[in-house]
């Protein structure tokens, strides 16, 4: 029996290791477009000076800073034109940096979250709390802190608009940047 020519490809299937065939369905593929697309759409969403930091080609930088000029249904075929374009590199230094601005944003919060609660036990304990400011910050100010604090509680009991509160908390922000 001669062979057919389609029948190649029976003989080299039996040479071929099972593990070495991936199947990949096509709802997976589209799963990972649609990925690549939101990250794209995360990429339009960051200022000139976050972008900078995201390692990017040339045509990739061209086509974000392009969408991110372009309203409506423009921007949504631009956004599939990026997710294309990142299909054909590897998108993993593009989240790893994401990843590191967005964890550099939560530290940042979390610091004004803590120097929230170290001027509301300025407040409540007074001497006790700025010796352990200036512990903190020895560049610290300890007869400015002790103003500050004097006038944060003047304007609590006469009901005034919170501006000394405000400015105790920018010291304590200036501290820290300079610490």
């Amino acid at each position: 029996m001669a062979k057919q020519p389609d029948d190649w490809f029976d003989d080299n299937a039996d040479n071929i290791d099972k593990d070495e065939i991936i199947w990949v369905s096509k709802s997976e593929i589209k799963r990972d477009a649609e990925a690549l697309k939101k990250l794209g759409a995360e990429l339009v969403e960051l200022s000139k000076h976050e972008l900078e930091r995201i390692p990017l080609n040339d045509e990739l930088l061209a086509a974000v800073e392009l969408a991110q000029k372009i309203k409506r249904e423009g921007r949504r075929r631009q956004l599939q034109f990026i997710g294309k374009l990142l299909r054909a590199q590897d998108p993993q230094p593009i989240y790893d940096a994401l990843d590191k601005l967005k964890n550099r944003h939560n530290q940042q919060i979390a610091i004004l979250h803590k120097l929230e609660a170290l001027r509301n036990q300025l407040l409540e304990n007074g001497d006790n709390a700025i010796e352990d400011v200036i512990r903190l910050f020895p560049l610290a100010d300890r007869q400015q802190l002790r103003t500050l604090i004097r006038n944060c509680k003047k304007e609590r009991e006469a009901n005034k608009p919170a501006k000394a509160y405000r400015q105790l908390f920018q010291y304590l922000k200036t501290l820290s940047e300079s610490a």
